[in-house]
């Protein structure tokens, strides 16, 4: 029986029939689905964005709040995968040793930074990506990849309308989007190309995709 994959429920053994294919998802849900730890829309949210983020961005590293593993995976040239929280889950280690047992490699380029964003160094040839980083943190990501110049992918959640901006732009539609269309124009103006997709709306209803690159040689690679 599929797996509804806006499920809160975890990946358990399971759950690790529905992933018989031989598609590196499917391998992907059999090693999470033994560590079983790891809530099942978070594997499909993380898989959408990482797809969609890499058919449009390739090489360099990765500084992100989620989906840097799958990132590397789908990518043989990027560096590394830098990811950043305040305070690291509990889990975090049974997720990581797991996935570096069956792709060595992830152990060697992926490393975990207890710390907050803004102190993290961002070179220009970074990725930034965040999905659902609550309110204003979004903002704040999106802040960091253009103060250095780096590319960003961002699906944003819980918009505060109080303090979000919307541009004035709720007459026209509801402020959580008038919200992500200033974020896009924020870009925009900061000289970024920017690309604007979604991902199912299955896995989530907040499923807004926003890419963005500066000028330069990595801007689509």
């Amino acid at each position: 029986m599929p797996l509804k994959h806006s499920s809160r429920g975890r990946l358990t053994p399971y759950t690790r029939a529905a992933f018989s294919g031989n598609t590196l998802l499917d391998s992907l849900g059999r090693v999470l689905s033994d560590v079983g730890c790891l809530p099942r829309k978070e594997l499909f949210e993380a898989w959408a964005v990482a797809k969609r983020v890499r058919r449009r961005f390739r090489g360099g590293s990765v500084v992100e709040m989620a989906a840097g593993h799958i990132l590397l995976l789908l990518d043989p040239g990027a560096r590394e995968a830098v990811c950043v929280d305040k305070r690291r889950p509990a889990n975090v280690g049974k997720l990581w040793s797991a996935l570096a047992k069956a792709w060595p490699r992830l152990g060697e380029q992926t490393r975990y930074v207890e710390s907050d964003l803004g102190a993290v160094e961002i070179p220009p040839d970074a990725l930034v990506v965040s999905i659902h980083a609550c309110g204003r943190l979004t903002d704040r990501v999106i802040d960091r990849a253009v103060t250095a110049q780096a590319r960003v992918a961002v699906l944003p959640c819980c918009h505060g309308l109080r303090d979000g901006d919307t541009g004035g732009l709720e007459g026209w539609m509801n402020g959580a989007l008038a919200i992500d269309a200033v974020r896009a124009q924020r870009l925009r103006t900061a000289g970024y190309a920017i690309h604007t997709q979604t991902i199912p709306d299955t896995i989530t209803p907040q499923n807004r995709l926003l890419l963005g690159a500066p000028p330069g040689p990595l801007a689509g690679s």
